[in-house]
């Protein structure tokens, strides 16, 4: 059994000597912060991400200004005949950190039966949020017990601490990451592995469309330059001080019942408001064709 102090030892010791990071979901937000941080740190890069283009952009951004050797696959994670393309691609590679962060969301909150191509929808999200993180662990874990040291973040999300209705499959989507990842630490924490479940509440990012950042909405840089000070020390984090003010706050003080009812009805004003100003597109759209 390995103490805190220990878990920490390791960890450092993966982030200086084992040269190897991927990172899903490389190309935007979160998942770009952390290539950049990694790259910052000495690491060799593997990016995957669906945009080859985007990929691209990134690693010679990343080759340039660090200068570490970066390596790229495109798979579209929506996806489930794409690992074999990854694994080829990772063969041969001494991995010393994994970060599964690809990861979708809804267009706006909406109730489940009224997402639009429902079907799809779930199919795609399951994928991307689910699976991709089962495969992408089944194929880097292996080599990380043989060396007994590696480190696996899942980036999960808030989120997944608590039903969030009107966003009901994707909270369920990452409350399956959160316990995935601990009884998968528990599994491994003894073998050298640390696997640790990252809960994050609002970033400053695309999928978020937040777009002016505050201290309780960072930058994806700075959130990931705190969250890896945690790395070794907690198995599930909220990676942020004030986020994990409000982690505390939420899933302790406050009885779970009224979470979920304020971000039912914080979701449905998003909704109604994200519909109304569709409405009003459309009208304007109309009307324009007309006037042609």
């Amino acid at each position: 059994m390995f103490s805190p102090q220990l878990q920490l030892e390791r960890a450092t010791l993966v982030l200086r000597w084992i040269r190897t990071a991927v990172v899903t979901g490389a190309t935007d937000g979160i998942g770009k912060s952390y290539a950049e941080e990694l790259a910052r740190r000495g690491f060799a890069m593997m990016l995957i991400s669906r945009s080859q283009e985007k990929l691209d952009d990134v690693a010679k951004s990343l080759e340039a200004e660090f200068g570490v050797e970066t390596r790229t696959i495109a798979v579209d994670f929506g996806k489930t005949d794409i690992y074999p393309k990854i694994e080829a691609g990772l063969s041969g590679l001494e991995i010393g950190v994994l970060v599964n962060n690809v990861g979708v969301s809804y267009p706006y909150p909406e109730y489940y039966l009224h997402i639009p191509d429902l079907d799809n929808f779930l199919t795609n999200m399951i994928n991307v949020n689910m699976t991709s993180v089962c495969q992408m662990t089944r194929l880097v874990l292996p080599g990380m017990v043989s060396r007994a040291k590696g480190v696996i973040l899942n980036i999960s999300s808030a989120s997944g601490m608590y039903p969030v209705p009107l966003l009901t499959v994707y909270s369920a989507t990452k409350a399956f990451m959160d316990f995935f990842s601990r009884g998968l630490q528990e599994e491994y924490r003894r073998q050298g592995i640390i696997i640790q479940s990252v809960l994050p509440f609002f970033v400053a990012t695309k999928m978020t469309r937040i777009r002016k950042p505050t201290l309780d909405k960072p930058t994806p840089d700075r959130y990931v330059a705190a969250e890896l000070t945690t790395v070794g020390l907690q198995s599930q984090t909220n990676g942020y001080f004030p986020h994990a003010v409000m982690g505390w706050v939420t899933t302790r003080l406050v009885p779970s019942s009224i979470v979920i009812f304020l971000g039912a009805r914080m979701n449905r004003l998003q909704r109604t408001g994200y519909l109304h100003r569709r409405k009003l597109r459309e009208m304007k759209n109309g009307a324009s064709l007309k006037n042609e």
